[in-house]
């Protein structure tokens, strides 16, 4: 029987984050032999269902159009999950990307199929073993499902964005009812020249070390600038009021995995190194050389970032 990914898009593509879990869906298939298939749920969203069936080892794409998933809401889109995974030809696996659209919307489709949920694995050992983080990430837990039914997200920083060149068939599925009960009433975006944060090479954080949301935006976006990088902060940075929350890295923010993590002004509290510890290379700046920080750091660099900082920028040119 085949594994199904949910797609997350916006109608006209697909999310980046949708990539990663169709590659933990084939490292599933590798072991089982089963097929992967995607589904689209949108309106108007032929542009998102031709980049899924792009994505190399799809076999088929699932098409859901219909006024309802124009937004994706997770009540909606849960009960068309649960009316695939039911129907002929169930599938084994329902997976989605550990975002804030598959954290929504998948424990809701484990429910309404009376299973457990496993979260955010980061490894696949066999179609029914899968490795996810437990305490923050400083542990490993390697967990075995007997349900019939396994509905997992997929931590994407854990797995390789998926590759191209696939050519799925693309089929058009009746779309499930409008249970009516959330609407969408506004949505309000960050508009940004620099990379998005979960996606970005490089990132630029700041903790409360830096004391002010002007001493943040004044020292961190000309570093940010000659590197490239996206702007994150600590959970403390952002409780106070430094930058809006969708800049949080951390467990309860942004999971991130870049190849470059400068880390100014933040202690490394055991929550913000769950969102930023597999990041290639770690560049911490504190004035207190005891920070726990500098333990996970490749590099450190003790002193007064106010005066580092703009130094280090100079330096870059």
């Amino acid at each position: 029987m085949p594994i199904l990914v949910i797609a997350e898009h916006d109608n006209a593509g697909l999310k980046a984050a949708t990539l990663p879990a169709v590659t933990a869906a084939a490292r599933i298939g590798a072991h089982s032999g089963a097929e992967i298939h995607v589904l689209v749920a949108g309106s108007a969203c032929t542009g998102a269902a031709q980049a899924a069936a792009a994505i190399a080892g799809v076999a088929k794409v699932l098409v859901a159009d219909a006024p309802h998933y124009a937004e994706q809401t997770a009540e909606n889109e849960a009960a068309l999950a649960v009316q695939l995974a039911q129907g002929d030809g169930a599938y084994t696996h329902i997976l989605a990307a550990a975002t804030t659209h598959g954290r929504n919307m998948l424990p809701r489709v484990a429910a309404l199929c009376d299973v457990a949920q496993i979260s955010d694995i980061v490894a696949v050992e066999s179609p029914d073993i899968f490795v996810r983080p437990i305490y923050a990430g400083n542990a490993l837990a390697t967990v075995k499902s007997t349900d019939v039914l396994k509905v997992i997200t997929v931590r994407t920083t854990a797995f390789d964005a998926a590759g191209q060149g696939g050519a799925a068939a693309v089929e058009a599925i009746a779309p499930g009812p409008d249970l009516g009960l959330s609407r969408l009433v506004g949505r309000e975006l960050t508009v940004s020249a620099r990379p998005e944060l979960a996606a970005a090479r490089v990132i630029v954080a700041g903790g409360r070390g830096l004391a002010s949301s002007e001493n943040y935006h004044r020292l961190l976006e000309p570093l940010a600038d000659r590197l490239g990088a996206a702007l994150g902060a600590s959970r403390a940075a952002v409780d106070a009021g430094f930058v809006p929350n969708d800049c949080q890295v951390g467990q309860t923010g942004k999971i991130v995995a870049p190849q470059l993590y400068i880390a100014i002004g933040i202690s490394g509290a055991i929550q913000h190194l769950a969102g930023m510890r597999d990041s290639q290379v770690i560049v911490a700046i504190n004035r207190d050389a005891e920070a726990p920080i500098f333990q996970v750091a490749d590099y450190g660099l003790v002193g007064d970032l106010f005066k580092l900082v703009p130094e280090l920028t100079e330096a870059l040119g």
